[in-house]
Formats: C-alpha cells, sequence, structure tokens
C-alpha cells in the first residue's frame, strides 16, 4: 500500500484520482447533466487508466510480456464487455455491435499504430516476438470469417432470422473454443516459442505481486462503471450533435473503453517492451472478436428482448477484414519504426472519417 501511495503522490496524473468519486456523486445527484458526466467521467478514466498501466507493468515484470499483455487485455476487455452488457439488455444492439467492430479496429489499428509510433519517436527500430503477432493476427482473421459468413450469405432483404440465429449460435460456440484451444497453445504446449524478451531495468521499482492483482482488479472495476456513466452521456448528447449509435460505438465507445489497456500498451512501447505492447493490442482484439462477441451473443438469450446474431452491417465487415490484414503485415517482421505507425494511424483514420462524414443508418 505505501508503494502505491508513494506512487500517487510522485505521478500528478494520478492526482485526478479525486475526480472517481465525483463522477459518481454527480451521476447521482445530476442524471441530466450529459456534458459535465462527459468532462467529470473523462477526468476519471485517465489516471485510472494510468494506474492500471502501472500495475499490468509489474505483474509483466515477474510473468513475463506474454502473460503480461494477456492479463491486461482481459481486464481492459472487461470494460467493453459490461458497457456492450448494458447495451444488450437495453435492446440497443445497434451500439453494441458497433462497439464490438469498433473495439477490434481500435486495438489492431489505433492502439498497434500509436505504440509503434510512440516507441519509434524513442527508438530508432524496435523488435518484438512476430509468433505471437502473427498467432493474434490469424485468430483475428478466423474470427472475420465468422463474422462475414451470416453477413454475406443471408440475404439483406430477406433475413431469415431463424437460420442466422442458428448459425450465430453455432459460430460463436466454434469461437470460442477456438480462442480456448489458442491460450492452450500459446502459454502451455508451445510457450517457449511464443515467450517475450526480458526488459526488466535496474533499479526499476515493482509493487509486489498481490498489490499489483488487487490494483488491477479494483481499477477495473472503477474503469467500467465510470465508462458506463461516459456511454450514457455520449448517447444523449450525440443526439444533440447528430452523431449516430454507430458512430459512437465504433469510434467514441471503442477508445475510451479501451483507455486503460492503451495506456499500459503505449507505456510499454516507451520502454521498449514491444512485445508487451502488441500481446495488449493484438490479444485484446483477438480476445473481442473470439469471446466477448460470442459470450454477447448466447448472452443475449438470457438478458437481452431478443436473441442477438454476428450479422454485423457490411462496412463493419470490411473493416475488420482490412484492420486484420493491416495489422498482419505490419507486424509480419517482428520489427518496427515510427513510419510504421504513421501508417497504420492512417488506416484508422481513414475509416474515423468515413463514419463521421457519412454514418451507416443500420447494423
Amino acid at each position: 500500500m505505501t508503494l502505491l501511495l508513494k506512487e500517487i503522490r510522485s505521478n500528478p496524473i494520478l492526482w485526478l484520482l479525486v475526480f472517481v468519486p465525483i463522477v459518481f456523486v454527480a451521476a447521482k445527484l445530476w442524471p441530466e447533466a450529459h456534458t459535465l458526466l462527459f468532462v467529470l467521467s473523462i477526468l476519471a478514466i485517465v489516471p485510472l487508466a494510468t494506474l492500471l498501466s502501472s500495475a499490468t507493468e509489474s505483474v509483466a515484470t515477474k510473468t513475463g510480456d506474454a502473460v503480461g499483455g494477456l492479463l491486461n487485455a482481459t481486464l481492459g476487455n472487461l470494460t467493453e464487455l459490461i458497457i456492450a452488457l448494458a447495451a444488450l439488455k437495453a435492446g440497443e444492439y445497434t451500439l453494441v455491435k458497433a462497439s464490438v467492430a469498433g473495439a477490434i479496429v481500435a486495438n489492431s489499428l489505433f492502439m498497434l499504430g500509436a505504440s509503434f509510433l510512440l516507441g519509434g519517436l524513442k527508438y530508432h527500430t524496435q523488435e518484438f516476438n512476430r509468433h505471437g503477432a502473427r498467432l493474434q493476427t490469424c485468430l483475428l482473421f478466423l474470427a472475420t470469417i465468422a463474422i462475414m459468413t451470416p453477413s454475406a450469405i443471408v440475404d439483406a432483404e430477406s433475413p431469415q432470422t431463424a437460420f442466422t440465429q442458428q448459425l450465430s449460435v453455432g459460430l460463436s460456440v466454434l469461437l470460442i473454443g477456438t480462442y480456448a484451444l489458442g491460450l492452450l497453445f500459446s502459454l502451455w504446449t508451445h510457450r517457449e516459442v511464443f515467450a517475450g524478451a526480458a526488459h526488466h531495468e535496474a533499479g526499476e521499482a515493482t509493487w509486489p505481486t498481490g498489490l499489483a492483482l488487487a490494483v488491477l482488479a479494483g481499477v477495473t472495476v472503477l474503469v467500467a462503471l465510470t465508462s458506463e456513466v461516459f456511454v450514457e452521456s455520449v448517447q444523449e448528447a450525440a443526439k444533440t450533435f447528430g452523431m449516430t449509435p454507430a458512430f459512437v460505438g465504433f469510434i467514441v465507445v471503442a477508445l475510451v473503453g479501451g483507455a486503460a489497456e492503451m495506456a499500459s500498451a503505449f507505456a510499454g512501447a516507451r520502454k521498449d517492451r514491444l512485445d508487451l505492447s502488441v500481446g495488449i493490442a493484438l490479444g485484446s482484439a483477438a480476445q473481442i472478436a473470439l469471446f466477448v462477441a460470442p459470450v454477447l451473443v448466447l448472452l443475449s438469450y438470457v438478458i437481452g428482448p431478443t436473441p442477438m446474431d454476428l450479422r454485423f452491417w457490411p462496412g463493419a465487415v470490411i473493416m475488420v477484414f482490412i484492420a486484420t490484414i493491416t495489422a498482419f503485415l505490419m507486424t509480419s517482421t517482428g520489427r518496427s519504426a515510427w513510419f510504421v505507425g504513421v501508417f497504420v494511424l492512417m488506416v484508422y483514420l481513414v475509416f474515423a472519417m468515413t463514419l463521421y462524414l457519412m454514418p451507416p443508418a443500420t447494423l
């Protein structure tokens, strides 16, 4: 606990943690003050993301970057999952699907590209384990096929609901099973292939494992709760500014929901720990595609007003496919530089600009 307090005192960004209780109080007292809640939630998420980054680095130092990246991606994706569950319960399937597709694209393009750029500005070139990146991009490609299949086979004018729902349930089970086997392959049977290089610097202070895990769990819950307040305020603000739920889910929710893991990925890149950064970015994207999205389909039969399927609007499918191919090509060599990051970010900005200027009407 002393190390945690010392970290908070020494980092001015963490002083913004005072806004965490403030945003919850404001949400209770002024639930209609959407602009105020929007600003307060941003001010609360930033220090929480920074704190989560520090805790993840401590865990990764002891477990290795491969496990550390997986742990951060898992806890970071809880935010997206909780937000999606709230929208799922309300029957806002447009927002759910947009946030899922947006999170996949944001992690595999924005987070990966920004990590390459930030690390490349400090180091001439950086290296990472290309085998781990290849596995994650292959898993992403499989998930893209699973999303494309019901979207391509089922005619838009004749949705064939029963067939689509049965196919979506079957594909969800296959994706979850594949993701579990992928974890077994990378963390157990062939873990030596995916092990990252050790980057623990001499004199670098790390937290005890118990403290780091406790902070990871606690902060993740707070980020999820704060993000939910943020999403509720953004949805109302979107009506005023003329933004559709698709744009809000695909861009805004994806970036804010992934703030915690992005902070860890960016910090790892600046410390020349690109294995951690790539593991978080691609691991998070693969986890959303192969685990979070299928789980949401299955849970829709329990908590949703109607079952949800894996049909995405054509634009989302194309963007996820292009993001997967881009990530595969940019990580195939196991080396990066700052311009590689610029290239990947430009692809993401093309998508963001397209959705902002001409958002899809439906999903």
